[in-house]
């Protein structure tokens, strides 16, 4: 039996139901896992010896708009020892997105929290300091939504460059 599979009947064995579905594409493995329970398997593969998965290498989400729940989350996590992947994915409603912070477990996901936060609007409760990271703080709405109105610039082209720096505010007249 291989680690990655040592893991996954670990976990299904540890978590029962909180364990919605394992995937596999193109030699990635996927445990898509439930919101409540997200942050107690992370900390789980984290801290028991044999699965080993101390590193978070990315954490990151997707819309899924219109289908609901709306947004997934997927932390990218790493047997350093092995080395083996793991993508543990979640599923955060549309409405007022709110999922449990993993900064007690990898406090590295402090920084990506809040870019989730700021580009999603996906509240993290327990985060240590959960604020905007990218966008100013006044900013309206979140950029990464699918239902995100698009703003427009004007393309500079090559036989508008006089028109655009009479816009330029040191423009001479």
């Amino acid at each position: 039996m291989t680690t990655l599979e040592q893991t996954l009947t670990a976990l299904k064995a540890r978590f029962g139901d909180a364990i919605e579905g394992v995937e596999t594409f193109q030699g990635e493995t996927t445990v898509v896992v439930s919101a409540e329970q997200v942050v107690e398997v992370l900390k789980h593969l984290r801290e028991t010896q044999a699965l080993n998965f101390r590193f978070l290498a990315d954490l990151t989400a997707y819309d899924d708009y219109p289908d609901e729940p709306r947004f997934k989350v997927c932390y990218q996590i790493r047997n350093l020892l092995e080395p083996l992947n793991l993508r543990v994915k979640t599923a955060v409603g549309g409405e007022a997105p709110t999922l449990a912070s993993c900064t007690a477990v990898y406090p590295a996901a402090g920084w990506q929290e809040r870019e989730l936060f700021d580009m999603f609007g996906i509240a993290f409760t327990g985060h240590p300091d959960l604020r905007r990271i990218l966008m100013p703080s006044d900013w309206e709405g979140h950029p990464l939504r699918k239902d995100y109105p698009l703003g427009y610039e004007e393309v500079q082209f090559t036989f508008n460059y006089d028109a655009i720096d009479k816009k330029k505010p040191y423009a001479k007249e």
